[in-house]
């Protein structure tokens, strides 16, 4: 009995085989071809990778670490509307993440001064008016296009610990 039917079983897989091999690839026109590749890196030149914006450091005006970008909260066109940031807390334990409207955001391409730079930096915030050119300081412009240095939110940490926490909806 179990002869029978691995010998229907052996039959079967011959007859598709044979099948198959007898299609050739130039006998039926395929309708469903796949676009032509017409874009390039050099096209989203100066855009920048999402994946990179998240855990981007946020500072204030006066070169103080306010936290995070923890997300990103995108209308269903794409477009980016509020940044969630993670304030306070250890390695995400006691985190508080709050919802900034994206707008209220500025992104600097040049590292945050370091507070022992020397005496011909730029005064706190002469580097995060969002632009790249007129600066002072002593810190080099970053050479990845695909994303900023850092984000600039014009508050205090206890101000963004006083707004109301975000939370995701279930």
């Amino acid at each position: 009995m179990i002869a029978k039917h691995i010998t229907v079983a052996l039959i079967g897989s011959a007859l598709l085989a044979t099948t198959a091999v007898a299609q050739t690839p130039g006998g039926t026109t395929n309708t469903m071809s796949a676009p032509a590749a017409t874009s390039s890196e050099s096209g989203y030149h100066g855009d920048w990778r999402s994946s990179k914006m998240i855990g981007l450091n946020v500072y204030n005006d006066s070169n103080e670490k306010l936290g995070s970008i923890s997300d990103m909260l995108m209308d269903k066109s794409g477009k980016i509307n509020a940044a969630v940031i993670g304030v306070g807390g250890f390695l995400g334990v006691g985190e508080h993440l709050v919802a900034v409207s994206f707008d209220k955001l500025k992104f600097v391409d040049t590292p945050v001064p370091s507070t022992s730079a020397s005496s011909t930096t730029a005064p706190a915030g002469g580097t995060t008016t969002g632009s790249t050119t007129g600066s002072t300081t002593s810190a080099s412009a970053k050479t990845n296009p695909w994303y900023p240095d850092h984000a600039v939110f014009s508050a205090t940490k206890d101000q963004l610990k006083s707004m109301t926490e975000f939370k995701y909806a279930e």
